[in-house]
């Protein structure tokens, strides 16, 4: 079995910064894509960022050039740094993973954590 905890959530001003984490934990032979995806009351869950194993980024539109995504692979973590936030990056953030075990791969999701951004 394989856990994803996310921390590091929280309530931020607009124009603050907050620093998302993501640990993965139990039977891991590898992890290939890790990203974040959002989720704000009544809307769809969206894409924020993902990075491949390589290191190769991917940003939603809305957050390109405020949002970084990284990772330590040798720690099994990803990382959201998030800066210059407005109030519509109000969501709850979930960590995605895709991971290989046991000769197959399957997509992971931590339980999600909350930021808010107030104007």
């Amino acid at each position: 079995q394989v856990q994803l905890v996310e921390s590091g959530g929280g309530l931020v001003q607009a124009g603050g910064s907050l620093r998302l984490s993501c640990a993965a934990s139990g039977s891991i032979f590898r992890i290939n894509d890790m990203g974040w995806y959002r989720q704000a009351p009544g809307k769809q869950r969206d894409l924020v960022a993902t990075i491949t194993n390589g290191g190769s980024t991917n940003y939603g539109d809305s957050v390109k050039g405020r949002f970084t995504i990284s990772r330590d692979n040798a720690k099994h973590t990803v990382y959201l740094q998030m800066t210059n936030l407005k109030p519509e990056d109000t969501a709850i953030y979930y960590c995605n993973a895709e991971v290989l075990r046991l000769m197959t791969t399957s997509n992971y999701w931590g339980q999600g954590t909350q930021v808010t951004v107030s104007s």
